[in-house]
């Protein structure tokens, strides 16, 4: 078998960015130890899977990243700056973007509508509370972009509850581009999906990594062995490993996790994708 030689953190950084780092990044609830010094870093130019098991902990981690629970312990840092102790609202502001396990969408409004109310939160005029919100060139002019970029342009004009759920999703995915996010927390996004819409989404995915750095959670491993870059698994709130698609394939450590003594469930090989090739491309 011919040897892979993955990049070292010190090319990365030439190469790729940091834009997220969290650092020993703990969350307790009472005597529940929900994520326990966690370390993961995020690069621009590539996107980064975070797996594990119902009640791993992916979710808590990602709910921390974002501003949605506050630490217990351990320091986030965006793009260098120290932004543990910012509201969500905050790191929105800061460059960072977040979608959501359930579709969080304003379905009564049109797909353009929703774009660009979130392009508006970036170029709010406040002396102009009296005109017409479509009259905000700036914000429709973004709103139009995101949409093209995740493929949506053609159904500006449609309302969001008449979209199909992958386009949905999409949409979501649009509204965060529209608020000029260079850091994107992902949190399943492929939920819900067939094939078809899956293997668009995937498309998206790889499309936006090239310009952004992206923590994508998800449970479908043919998509993410399609479109990853680097894999963190968790077990029990804690970091099991960390490494490239390939080595995360072949960890004895990530095969006992998910299989213990019994390497014949073929069925838990397929959950994390040790069996079953990915079918994107």
């Amino acid at each position: 078998m011919k040897q892979v030689n993955h990049p070292t953190i010190d090319q990365l950084t030439d190469t790729h960015p940091v834009a997220l780092k969290a650092i020993n990044i703990t969350k307790r609830f009472g005597g529940l130890v929900a994520n326990n010094n966690l370390n993961i870093t995020l690069h621009i130019g590539r996107l980064h899977a975070l797996l594990g098991p119902n009640g791993a902990g992916k979710s808590t981690c990602i709910n921390m990243l974002s501003g949605d629970l506050p630490v217990s312990e351990g320091r986030i840092e965006l793009f260098g700056k120290d932004i543990t102790s910012l509201t969500a609202t905050q790191r929105s502001l800061a460059g960072m973007g977040r979608s959501y396990q359930r579709t969080n969408i304003m379905l009564d409004f049109t797909v353009l509508e929703n774009a660009r109310l979130a392009a508006q939160s970036r170029n709010q005029q406040a002396w102009k509370w009296l005109s017409l919100a479509m009259n905000q060139k700036a914000s429709v002019e973004k709103a139009m972009q995101s949409l093209e970029r995740a493929g949506l342009q053609e159904k500006a004009l449609r309302k969001a509850s008449e979209l199909s759920h992958g386009e949905q999703r999409q949409l979501e995915i649009a509204m965060v581009l529209a608020t000029d996010a260079k850091v994107l927390l992902l949190d399943e996004p492929l939920a819900g999906m067939g094939s078809h819409e899956s293997a668009r989404m995937v498309e998206l995915l790889n499309e936006l990594k090239s310009s952004h750095a992206i923590l994508l959670v998800e449970h479908d491993m043919d998509a993410v062995f399609a479109v990853a870059d680097d894999v963190t698994v968790m077990v029990n709130g804690e970091v099991l490993e960390t490494g490239s698609p390939e080595v995360i394939r072949n960890s004895p450590q990530v095969k006992i996790a998910y299989l213990g003594e019994d390497e014949g469930d073929t069925q838990s090989r397929n959950d994390l994708g040790l069996v079953k090739e990915a079918v994107y491309v």
